[in-house]
């Protein structure tokens, strides 16, 4: 079983970034696509998006492309979300994931959640 720890959430203003990231342990994150997933209040958790194993794809949902992007340490065990640009709208829960299989954007894959991290973006 494979452990996910969140960090590097915060609350800061409309324009300013954030990197949040996802430490595993235990089995690891090793052979298999990472993704990034939100949740706000009263909405349904949102895929945001995803990096495969060795880094060549990467998949973002329409509202946060050119904005957003993932990236992975393998060394570290470590996968990142770089947030550019942040707008009210990205406040949320964020939650990484680890996928079943080397890539795939099918949410149904993903499993092994950690417990998330917040993020407040103020206009």
């Amino acid at each position: 079983q494979v452990q996910l720890v969140e960090s590097g959430g915060g609350l800061v203003q409309a324009g300013e970034s954030l990197r949040l990231s996802c430490a595993a342990s235990g089995r690891t994150s090793s052979g298999y696509a990472m993704g990034w997933f939100r949740q706000a209040p009263g909405k349904e958790r949102e895929f945001v998006g995803a990096i495969s194993w060795s880094g060549g794809n990467t998949y973002y949902t329409n509202s946060v492309k050119g904005r957003f992007t993932i990236s992975r340490d393998y060394a570290k065990n470590t996968v990142y979300l770089q947030m550019n640009s942040l707008k009210p709208e990205d406040t949320a829960v964020y939650y990484c994931a680890r996928a079943n299989k080397h890539w795939t954007i099918n949410r149904r894959d993903f499993g092994s959640w950690g417990q998330g991290t917040q993020v407040t973006v103020s206009s």
